[in-house]
């Protein structure tokens, strides 16, 4: 699978299938479980018919962790090309200042970690976005 990173606005909008979130509360990495699946990932989602893509990360944020209080910044749109298809999302990062109960969503547990888990539901992307992250934030300032 190829990756590809582009600064926010060189995608075209309506380009970005989904937005994926890169959480961090209390001093560490919020990762969720699928109730499907024993491995962890970081929160995200599709974008729904006629909702901004900030939105969707907004929705998905609070759909799969119950964040409440929360900035978020864009980091940067990327795609993901696996031969047969090529498609577009928007990586951000979220500093969460309260998280509330779980709504009933397919996530069954949320996590924090100290750096990435070892078992990870999509081990080829999420490992490049995290390091994507940290250079974000190394790059931008006090984040934490």
């Amino acid at each position: 699978m190829k990756i590809e990173f582009y600064d926010i606005g060189s995608v075209n909008d309506e380009k970005l299938e989904f937005s994926v979130i890169s959480a961090y509360y209390q001093g560490q990495w919020v990762y969720v479980r699928h109730f499907n699946r024993q491995s962890w990932e970081i929160p995200g989602g599709h974008r729904e018919p006629g909702e901004k893509i900030d939105e969707t990360a907004k929705r998905e944020l609070f759909e799969e962790t119950g964040s409440r209080d929360v900035d978020l910044l864009p980091i940067c749109d990327y795609s993901m090309d696996d031969s047969l298809k090529k498609v577009f999302g928007r990586l951000y990062f979220a500093k969460i200042e309260e998280i509330g109960q779980l709504p009933d969503s397919e996530i069954e547990e949320v996590q924090l970690f100290s750096s990435l888990p070892k078992y990870l539901t999509y081990p080829e992307i999420q490992p490049i976005l995290f390091e994507k992250t940290l250079a974000f934030i190394k790059d931008y300032g006090d984040l934490y």
